[in-house]
């Protein structure tokens, strides 16, 4: 009887009840760049995401956002439709950009720093070849961009979990390669928290900054909020900001944390409870 209504329904529009052959072609968000690194010796890949009206006005020059696990079975599908969302005229949260994800081969060696913890070099035998990566991605990554894209020069890096470690390591050590720093989760433990110890009060003045965490523990929870302290000790810089959000954890927060530091750091928007 069901089939029988249905039936009489699409009659009774006007549309075939049978379809016929269906039509499919490849459906696309972006295009993938692969280049062999001379810093790394290996081929490395980046996954772009254009806005939509990229290939319309050739004039238009465009923000980079730099994603770290940007592989596409990671963070870059689900990253590039924040940016596409947070740049509708309607929502206004960030401007147009291009989204740059970089693909991982072994973003344990690449996101660390030598480690002098047994127990880092044990669990993590490839570890310590972030200066490599950051030199790559300095003298590499970002020409790429800038020769095959139209970049207005601003950028900004995402990074959680090891690689908010990394974007840690490059705010402190190679302030000025970003504009905007978004970090999730950050890994700061390794190495006994040698890092953080680094960290002067009051550092990179002139960059806007998130830092995000989840309901992860006590060692991960304290380690965010004591990197957002030194950077902001007395909480007064407008161009700094901390997200906590107690529903999530270390497995989910990124997304909605990078959807709150958007609209922190780009709007003029209030900040959403």
């Amino acid at each position: 009887m069901q089939k029988l209504f249905l039936l009489i329904f699409f009659v009774a529009l006007g549309s075939p009840v049978w379809a016929g052959e269906v039509e499919r072609s490849p459906l696309s968000i972006g295009e993938a760049l692969r280049f062999p690194s001379k810093i790394l010796g290996e081929e490395r890949t980046l996954n772009i995401y254009l806005p939509p009206g990229y290939h319309k006005d050739q004039s238009k020059r465009y923000p980079v956002i730099y994603l770290l696990d940007g592989s596409m079975e990671e963070g870059f599908l689900h990253i590039a439709g924040l940016v596409q969302f947070g740049s509708f005229s309607w929502i206004h949260m960030l401007p147009e950009s291009i989204l740059v994800g970089v693909g991982n081969v072994d973003r344990k060696r690449d996101f660390t720093y030598a480690s002098n913890a047994l127990k880092d070099q044990k669990e993590f035998p490839s570890s310590g070849g972030s200066s490599k990566f950051i030199a790559s991605l300095m003298k590499e990554m970002q020409p790429l961009i800038q020769r095959n894209y139209r970049v207005s020069g601003e950028t900004t890096l995402i990074g959680q979990s090891l690689g908010g470690l990394l974007a840690t390591e490059i705010l402190v050590k190679h302030t000025n390669l970003f504009d905007h720093y978004i970090i999730v989760s950050p890994s700061l433990w390794w190495d006994g928290e040698s890092l953080l110890k680094r960290i002067p009060a009051n550092c990179c003045a002139a960059k806007a900054i998130y830092v995000g965490v989840g309901k992860e523990g006590a060692v991960m929870e304290r380690l965010a909020r004591e990197l957002h302290d030194k950077i902001d000790p007395n909480g007064q810089r407008e161009t700094v900001h901390f997200g906590y959000f107690k529903q999530l954890d270390h497995g989910d927060t990124l997304h909605l944390a990078v959807y709150d530091a958007f609209g922190k750091l780009f709007s003029n928007k209030p900040p959403q409870e």
